[in-house]
């Protein structure tokens, strides 16, 4: 008995194995666009010689065989040269759409016409020894099967591709369900259709109605409505669904709370189809579906900006990007070669990310000259031969260290390459007659409790007081200096999100400093684009702020990421509170209400208002600073720092004793 089974066994594993590799070639393989071409032509020219044979036939009209043939040859010329011009042979038959078939429809029918033209004007008609009427009849039925046979044609080719690859699918594939009834639900039942490396299995609709309503049919599927967790997971159960699909950013984000939450506590995989603005330029192209991740539930709607007047302004120049490797760097400069500039200038003192910028931009914008200059902003010598060399029109300066326990333990090299770092390409933009310069700056110099968040206000005012100093005519220039200012970036170098990511794939702990702690968020292209927007709009002197909306409890942000891991809070994972680090505040703030900012054309932007500066007092202030972080004298460079910014109070911190003196 054994032996049978065994030989049953190896008689129909090969087929299996055999009928497995067949659905893969047919999955990952398309037919080539020639032989399409082929099939079009063959059964165009079938059709018009089945619709005359058919009409000579019934009608008793003896015609010469060689005449079929002649009728033939002229069918293939006609459907060839149609065919080719209306390209019906270049789309991917199972992914056949409405703009295809209408495409077809319209060949068929100058295929048709130019039949009757050529058979009524030319001496063949006398072999056929028809009427033009009669021909016009012939032409008529001929469109309509040609259409038809061509139609027909696409639709075994994609009946055969969804056998084989439905039979390969069938017990592997994940039951899904698709949130939403509208346009772009519809537009996700497509991409997963289409989509065959990743398997799902569609089962239908789910929305949330507090009013179930009877049941409704979309594209074939029923449409399941729930109004409670107890209907969700009754449903789910009974479906044996495996993952929810969200067909973007604003339908999973306006169901955190409840459809998110419902498939987090029930283990059910959370997944979203990205929008095509999330693949920025050089970056590598993301899969049409993905895991949801905690950025896609805190992000916010889509910022508009002006990109005509971005355009406009940014066209033909030379942009130099300073940083250029780090989180808002690298997609300062993705943004730009969507834009036909001159030429950028990427300069950064990261080896290895410069390396990878090279790689990921080297064959993207090809018209746009690319220069990757390794240095340091800190030395005069290599800055100032950035300027002299590519004479820039514009200057992003995104060079800085940002880490506040790590500032906060080495204040002369923050103050080296925030500050410093700062006043020489500032100088240098004037001296080289840089049209505008942008400052990108951050939440933490607002009443700064941190060396990193004094460090980098003091180099706002620097670059705000030069800025009136050359509109005052007091500094010889033309330079327009700008600031901008922003909260957390989600995803960026060191930002919260990744250190919790990996903490949780090592099955944790998840580290919060505090319970209480909250932090403003914003993604990275959100805050790009402000500040491009920004740079356009700013006149010179303007410290720009950006709407960064409502802040994040830390606390919730990894109970969340956790909960979208498919764990247990204190029973698969814990979180543990550590407290607050060296110069770390439970509460950033922003200066956003009406008191202290003036709104702009933007209503996400405002320009803050702040206490000025004198330029020739900030030259002697940063004079005083350089002399201490010669020497590396901690406390003495920090209390010179006090003594700029007298708001500057630190907290949790060794230098707290220096308020108190």
């Amino acid at each position: 008995m054994h032996s049978i089974t065994r030989g049953l066994t190896n008689r129909i594993e090969p087929d299996t194995d055999m009928f497995k590799k067949l659905s893969d070639y047919i999955s990952i393989h398309y037919v080539s666009r020639y032989w399409i071409l082929l099939i079009d032509v063959t059964v165009s020219t079938i059709a018009t010689s089945i619709i005359y044979w058919g009409i000579n036939y019934f009608t008793h009209n003896l015609v010469a065989s060689v005449t079929y043939l002649y009728l033939a040859v002229i069918s293939v010329l006609v459907s060839l040269l149609v065919f080719l011009i209306f390209r019906t042979h270049n789309g991917i038959i199972r992914h056949t759409t409405m703009r295809e078939m209408w495409r077809i429809t319209t060949a068929s029918l100058i295929k048709g016409l130019l039949m009757f033209v050529i058979i009524c004007l030319s001496e063949f008609n006398g072999y056929l020894n028809f009427t033009c009427v009669k021909v016009f009849i012939c032409e008529v039925a001929d469109i309509s099967t040609t259409l038809f046979f061509l139609i027909m044609v696409r639709i075994f080719i994609s009946g055969v591709y969804s056998y084989f690859t439905s039979r390969t699918i069938g017990k592997d594939a994940k039951k899904i369900l698709i949130y939403g009834e509208g346009d772009a639900a519809v537009s996700a039942m497509g991409v997963i259709d289409k989509y065959t490396s990743v398997r799902y299995r569609l089962l239908g609709f789910v929305t949330f109605n507090p009013r179930p309503s009877s049941k409704k049919i979309l594209c074939g599927y029923t449409v399941y409505e729930v109004d409670s967790e107890r209907r969700f997971q009754k449903m789910t159960l009974s479906m044996g669904v495996e993952a929810i699909l969200f067909p973007s950013h604003a339908a999973a984000r306006g169901e955190k709370d409840r459809i998110v939450e419902y498939c987090s506590r029930r283990k059910i995989e959370i997944l979203i189809q990205p929008s095509l603005r999330e693949v920025s330029v050089g970056e590598t192209i993301l899969p049409p579906i993905r895991n949801v991740k905690i950025e896609d539930l805190l992000g916010r709607e889509e910022i508009a900006i002006n990109m005509t007047e971005i355009n406009n302004f940014f066209t033909d120049k030379v942009v130099l990007v300073t940083g250029a490797a780090g989180s808002i760097g690298s997609q300062i400069c993705r943004l730009l070669l969507t834009i036909p500039i001159q030429k950028l200038i990427l300069f950064d003192n990261a080896e290895t990310p410069m390396n990878d910028m090279f790689l990921a931009l080297r064959d993207i914008a090809p018209k746009v000259e690319k220069k990757f200059i390794i240095g340091d902003v800190c030395s005069k010598e290599k800055s100032e031969y950035v300027f002299s060399r590519y004479s820039p029109n514009v200057v992003f300066h995104a060079a800085a260290y940002k880490h506040v326990p790590m500032m906060e333990s080495n204040p002369c090299e923050a103050v080296n390459v925030n500050v410093m770092g700062t006043v020489n390409v500032a100088d240098l933009a004037v001296k080289y007659g840089v049209e505008k310069f942008v400052m990108i700056s951050t939440d933490k110099a607002v009443n700064p409790a941190n060396v990193m968040g004094a460090s980098k206000r003091i180099a706002e005012i620097y670059v705000q007081s030069l800025g009136m100093a050359v509109a005052a005519d007091n500094v010889k220039g033309i330079t327009r200096f700008v600031t901008t200012r922003f909260g957390n970036v989600l995803g960026s170098n060191g930002s919260v999100i990744p250190l919790f990511r990996e903490q949780i794939a090592k099955g944790g702990p998840v580290t919060v400093t505090d319970s209480r702690i909250i932090r403003y968020f914003m993604t990275i292209p959100e805050a790009c684009r402000l500040v491009m927007e920004a740079a356009t709009m700013g006149k010179g002197g303007e410290i720009f702020i950006f709407d960064m909306g409502n802040p994040v409890k830390i606390a919730d942000l990894a109970a969340n990421m956790i909960k979208l891991a498919g764990l247990e809070i204190d029973k698969d994972i814990h979180i543990q509170y550590v407290g607050l680090r060296p110069g770390e505040k439970l509460y950033e703030e922003l200066l956003c209400n009406e008191e202290n900012t003036i709104p702009t054309i933007h209503k996400k932007i405002k320009i803050a208002k702040v206490r000025t500066y004198i330029y020739a007092e900030v030259v002697k202030y940063i004079e005083e600073l350089r002399t201490q972080i010669v020497t590396m004298k901690k406390e003495e460079t920090v209390a010179v720092m006090k003594k700029i910014v007298p708001e500057f109070k630190s907290c949790n911190s060794r230098y707290g004793k220096l308020d108190r003196a």
